[in-house]
Order: structure tokens, then C-alpha cells, then sequence
């Protein structure tokens, strides 16, 4: 069994290569580009750890672990569009460096490229992983645009934001981690329990961004603190405070959601200090998070064929960056 690490230089040596054409320049060159500026490429190589968990890695893991993450990329591109992003890894998003019609067009001919990948797949598997592949897209587009939706309106329910996150962030680590379970042989059982596992990874994943917005430290975060709350979004945390608050609390949070407060953050993290969101924040992540490593452990293989897996899940929800 390999670590996150060995695994994570692996398959970078393995994807850092030419995945387009020459011509047109205009179109594959921003692709190319977007590419370089690298990433963390947690989900391919957690669909490669997942293959590894019952065996030999499956050569198909490599082809697979590559549309995912082209796939991640295209989501990518196109959300930085709908939030008009200046940034991306510190540098110019594909639509501000080119132009927002150029990176439509990018986007979309990376997703045909994640599906190259996926038709490389041996037939045995290719029924499997394309309606997993598909449905997964779906949930994904259906996040985002709730994510939009949610943008409009005043108040979001907890469960409604649970839901949104889930589309739009876990069910795309859970079907990297069952997706490489299925080119592993995994059993039904063995395989569900992989993706409800990545479901709980992905969203202790996405508290732990939520708390790092608000409570993290500026030089590990390595982005602004209190982003979020600057932008008004609707995370864990706003949610929770304004379902906790004081009436007056509940006016105060909304006034300075709503303004323009030169102290608009600091104001807003005494709130969530007042209304007990730091504590909540960590004891739900840990929550997430002990639950899928049950998942995990309920997974009927060796304990020993299971370490790179939970040492990922952990990595990724207690990480200050």
C-alpha cells in the first residue's frame, strides 16, 4: 500500500502531459495553462487509493484517476466564470487572462477530454463507471446552481445547505473513492461504504474551509480571513449563527451582512464567538469526520490495506490551508 505522497508524485508524473492538441492555440493553450498552475488532486489519487484497496492498482485507475481530475478542472473553470473569480492558486483565472467566451469553450472541451479518459476503460467496467461518472456531473451542476440560488435569498436552513454541499462538493470525492473501488473488484457492500465514507470526508472537508475562512491563520490559510464573510455567502457558520442568535443578534448579523462596515469581519466573528459557532464548527467537523472513518473501519478488508485512506481523510479536515 502506498502513501497519499507516493501515490500524489505518481500520478502527477502521470498526468503532467500534454492532454490536447497544438490547434488551435487559442483554444488548448488556456487548458494547458490552467493545468500548470497544479492543485492538490486529492480526488484522483483518492480514486487510485480506493483501486489499491483491494489489490494491485488496475492500469484502468490511471485513465480513470485522469478524467476525474480533468473533469474537477472543468468544474472549475466554469465556477470561476459564474463568480466572476479574479484569482485562481494565486494566479489569473482562464477568463480574466483570455476572455470569458474562450474559457466556456475551455471548460467544455476538458470535460470531452475526462470522457476520452473514461472510454480507455476496459468494457468489463465502462457500464459501471459511466452511470456513476454521469450522475455525479448532474449532482455537481445541481449544487452549483443551488449554490446561485442561495446567493438570492435571505435565509438558508441548515438542512438546505447540507444538501447544496453535498452535491457540490461530496459526492464527487465519494465517487472518486467508489468509482476506483469498482475497478478494484470491491464488493456492493465494501463499495457503498466507500462512498458514504467520502461523502462524510467531503463535507468535514468543506466545515473545515468554512472555519478556516473565519478563525484560520492568514499566513497557513494563505488567503484572506473573513473572505467569505466580506462576500456575504452563506456558509456553516452564518447559517448556525443566525439559527442560534438573539433576536438582536439575528438584526446585527443581517445589518452587517447586509452593509458595508469598514469592521465588517471583526464584528461578524465576535457574533459568531457570541453565539458559540467556533465550538459548534469543530464538534460538527468531528462529527463528519468520525463518521466516515466508521465507514471505513466497517470496510470488510485488513485494517493494515485501510491506513492511506484514513490518513487522507484526516489530512484533508485538519489541514490550516
Amino acid at each position: 500500500m502506498q502513501s497519499f505522497e507516493e501515490l500524489s508524485t505518481a500520478f502527477s508524473s502521470y498526468f503532467n502531459r500534454t492532454h490536447f492538441p497544438e490547434s488551435p492555440v487559442t483554444l488548448y493553450e488556456p487548458n494547458n495553462y490552467f493545468l500548470s498552475l497544479g492543485g492538490k488532486r486529492f480526488r484522483p489519487v483518492m480514486c487510485l487509493m480506493a483501486n489499491e484497496l483491494f489489490g494491485d492498482i488496475n492500469p484502468d485507475a490511471w485513465e480513470l484517476a485522469s478524467a476525474i481530475e480533468l473533469f474537477h478542472n472543468f468544474t472549475l473553470i466554469h465556477d470561476d466564470i459564474m463568480d466572476k473569480a479574479p484569482l485562481r492558486r494565486g494566479q489569473p483565472t482562464v477568463h480574466n487572462k483570455y476572455c470569458e467566451s474562450t474559457a466556456i469553450l475551455a471548460g467544455d472541451v476538458m470535460l470531452v477530454k475526462a470522457y476520452d479518459y473514461i472510454n480507455k476503460l476496459k468494457p468489463d467496467y465502462l457500464p459501471r463507471i459511466l452511470d456513476l461518472f454521469n450522475r455525479t456531473a448532474t449532482e455537481v451542476c445541481e449544487g452549483q446552481q443551488l449554490d446561485m440560488d442561495f446567493e438570492n435569498r435571505d435565509e438558508v436552513s441548515y438542512d438546505e445547505y447540507l444538501h447544496m454541499i453535498t452535491l457540490k462538493t461530496s459526492v464527487l470525492l465519494a465517487a472518486s473513492l467508489k468509482m476506483g473501488g469498482v475497478l478494484g473488484d470491491g464488493s456492493m457492500g465494501n463499495l457503498q461504504l466507500l462512498y458514504e465514507a467520502g461523502k462524510k470526508i467531503g463535507l468535514a472537508f468543506q466545515m473545515q474551509d468554512d472555519y478556516l475562512d473565519a478563525f484560520g491563520d492568514p499566513a497557513k490559510f494563505g488567503k484572506q480571513v473573513g473572505g467569505d464573510i466580506l462576500a456575504n455567502k452563506k456558509t456553516f457558520l452564518v447559517i448556525h449563527a443566525l439559527e442560534t442568535a438573539s433576536v438582536a443578534q439575528r438584526q446585527e448579523l443581517k445589518a452587517l451582512l447586509d452593509g458595508r462596515d469598514d469592521d465588517k469581519v471583526n464584528k461578524v466573528l465576535q457574533l459568531f464567538e457570541d453565539c458559540g459557532v467556533r465550538k459548534w464548527a469543530l464538534e460538527l467537523k468531528n462529527k463528519f469526520q468520525n463518521e466516515a472513518l466508521q465507514h471505513i473501519d466497517d470496510i470488510a478488508i485488513v485494517s493494515k490495506r485501510k491506513q492511506p485512506i484514513i490518513a487522507i481523510s484526516e489530512l484533508l479536515v485538519k489541514r490550516e490551508y
